[in-house]
């Protein structure tokens, strides 16, 4: 039975997830039925590899988990006569909170992402591809390993694909629900069975990655993209979007939290902020108003509503000092306490730090205690002192960007709601440290020090 579904607002464009809503959108013989399925994938293995990878960085394609690199330059860092293995991994963890935009490819239209992946096996040389998927995402991974079977089934997977002498072989890899294992080096340590902690660069995945071959590590919707840029051209792909090839083509954002209409939507890059959340979105809930968003996820710095009027693009959402991240809009109205969400976003990155690095360690627990006190008016000006001290000594200095992604939305909430962190604070003369209950000797000093502290 085909799902029921709103009609689309004139603004958004259906590329990556066409075909949802559908019936049985999943499927192969939909697939090629209604979207060319797999034309994409039997032209790339006629092709030179590097007629793929310059149509690909001609499109302006980049990464859509985060960093935003250039597509098709990542690929053409692979050696062109490598000794080992070539391996192409698809991240599919999606672990940033707000983030649902990969799940919705994979669980209705996974055959776009397996034929993407195939051609950009062909570019980059590689025989054996892994998806390592969320856990907790069950029908993404049932979805995929079904689809994987009837590629298999057809010959678009496994040895001599489409006839051409070429193979490729494609594994789902389920993860652990560890969001350390989202930053590629983490996630190649779980993929070979190893703890999910980040390793030193250099070197590079693409020099040294997966069992030690070369590796590349792309998106979902990265690659997911990938067919409609061969079968139709870079100019389609850029005219898709901003009209340039630093903000080309289309992407999913999923939108959440205070706003009237949440869900994803798929808008070409370079919409306006503004238009997504008033336009698509609906606008606030009634009797209130927008306050902040977290344009990216999680991790990305907040926005106030007075900077809503922004394009959705990686180089304007950077000159405002934020990113477009994993394209997770978390919308906050005035309903909401800043100091509260500062202190639940540093919560989740002090439980989800690997441990490995100092600073991130100790940083992104202390943030979150020093918040937590603040939250609970028992907080000083030391406390927020402390809180930019430690924010200041995570950024840039850890091996991976978890502590980044903790200290940069913190740092953020900071400096844009000073006067919401100010109002819950204590004068320091009023501050009692929390000292432990212990029995015996120590027990009767510290009894004595709580009773001059309070007389």
């Amino acid at each position: 039975m085909s799902q029921k579904i709103q009609p689309l607002h004139p603004i958004e464009k259906r590329v990556l997830i066409a075909g949802y809503g559908e019936d049985k959108s999943w499927t192969i013989q939909h697939y090629e039925k209604n979207y060319k399925g797999y034309e994409a994938a039997k032209k790339a293995v006629s092709m030179p590899a590097d007629d793929i990878i310059k149509t690909v960085k001609e499109s302006g394609l980049r990464g859509l988990g985060g960093a935003g690199f250039p597509t098709g330059m990542k690929w053409s860092f692979i050696p062109k006569n490598p000794t080992k293995p070539v391996y192409l991994v698809c991240n599919a963890d999606e672990g940033e909170p707000g983030t649902f935009k990969d799940r919705q490819i994979m669980e209705h239209c996974p055959h776009r992402l397996i034929e993407g992946m195939i051609a950009a096996a062909v570019a980059i040389g590689s025989k054996t591809g892994y998806i390592y998927v969320r856990g907790e995402l069950r029908l993404a991974i049932k979805r995929l390993e079904d689809a994987i079977n009837e590629a298999y089934a057809k010959n678009y997977l496994g040895q001599n694909i489409f006839g051409s002498g070429k193979a490729f072989d494609l594994t789902v890899h389920p993860g652990a629900g560890a969001y350390i294992c989202g930053e590629e080096t983490g996630l190649i340590e779980s993929l070979e069975g190893d703890r999910g902690q980040p390793r030193l660069k250099p070197p590079f995945p693409a020099i040294s990655g997966a069992f030690g071959g070369p590796t590349i590590v792309n998106n979902v919707a990265t690659l997911a993209h990938v067919p409609g840029i061969l079968l139709n051209g870079a100019e389609w792909f850029i005219k898709m979007g901003n009209g340039t090839n630093r903000g080309a083509g289309t992407t999913v954002w999923g939108v959440s939290g205070d706003v009237q209409k949440p869900g994803f939507f798929e808008v070409p890059v370079g919409t306006k902020l503004s238009t997504m959340l008033n336009e698509i979105c609906g606008g606030p809930l009634p009797g209130r108003k927008f306050k902040a968003c977290f344009p990216g996820g999680s991790s990305s710095p907040l926005l106030k509503a007075e900077e809503f009027d922004v394009p959705m693009d990686f180089d304007s959402l950077a000159a405002k000092g934020t990113m477009m991240g994993s394209c997770a809009i978390i919308v906050v109205d005035d309903s909401r306490s800043i100091p509260e969400i500062c202190m639940r976003t540093a919560r989740f990155y002090a439980h989800e730090s690997c441990g490995q690095c100092v600073p991130c360690r100790e940083g992104t627990k202390w943030t979150y205690k020093m918040l937590r006190r603040v939250c609970s008016g028992q907080g000083t000006k030391s406390d927020l002192k402390n809180v930019q001290s430690a924010c200041d000594n995570m950024a840039g200095k850890t091996i991976c960007v978890l502590s980044d992604a903790c200290a940069m939305p913190v740092t953020s909430m900071l400096k844009k709601f000073p006067e919401e962190f100010e109002k819950l604070l204590i004068p320091e003369s009023e501050f009692t440290p929390e000292l432990p209950k212990v029995s015996g000797q120590l027990g009767s000093v510290l009894d004595a020090i709580r009773a001059r502290q309070q007389s």
